[in-house]
């Protein structure tokens, strides 16, 4: 098991925007995506975008669309690879996350999901339960514990 964190910390100074990098973060987790399921086919690979809180707020006036909202559009094709066989560049799970510093906080998302925050708990036993379903021989979770058999 693994999950790939890409950060999206600071607005662009020009356009007050989070979106700069983000076209870029998306590649490089496709990348190690692809890199990870190609040697390890049964791997179970989790990807979590951390946007700062402004990127959902960041739409200008409604003049495009915010940065949360662009992510979300973004990565839902990249989530829910089923089974070994699937698309190499396709996460088991891929979350769009906001955190805010000033009070620490901290909202999970399903990509392609934008109106349903997770637990970063809740997060985690979605990979934990696919890779316990993918490795049944080796392990199970029982009350959110992996245990091997």
């Amino acid at each position: 098991m693994a999950i790939s964190v890409k950060t999206v910390n600071f607005a662009d100074r020009k356009t007050g925007n989070y979106q700069k990098n983000l076209t870029n973060r998306r590649g490089d987790m496709l990348f190690e995506a692809v890199t990870l399921h190609r040697r390890f086919p049964y791997a179970v690979i989790g990807g979590l975008l951390l946007l700062h809180q402004g990127a959902r707020s960041d739409d200008q006036g409604r003049q495009r669309r915010s940065t949360f909202e662009n992510a979300h559009d973004r990565f839902r094709i990249f989530t829910g690879r089923a089974d070994p066989g699937g698309r190499e560049e396709q996460f088991e799970r891929a979350w769009i996350s906001l955190y805010d510093d000033n009070p620490a906080s901290l909202k999970i998302y399903r990509a392609g999901e934008p109106q349903t925050a997770l637990t970063w708990d809740q997060a985690r036993d979605e990979l934990l339960q696919i890779l316990a379903e993918r490795n049944p021989d080796h392990f199970v979770l029982t009350g959110g514990r992996l245990e091997r058999l």
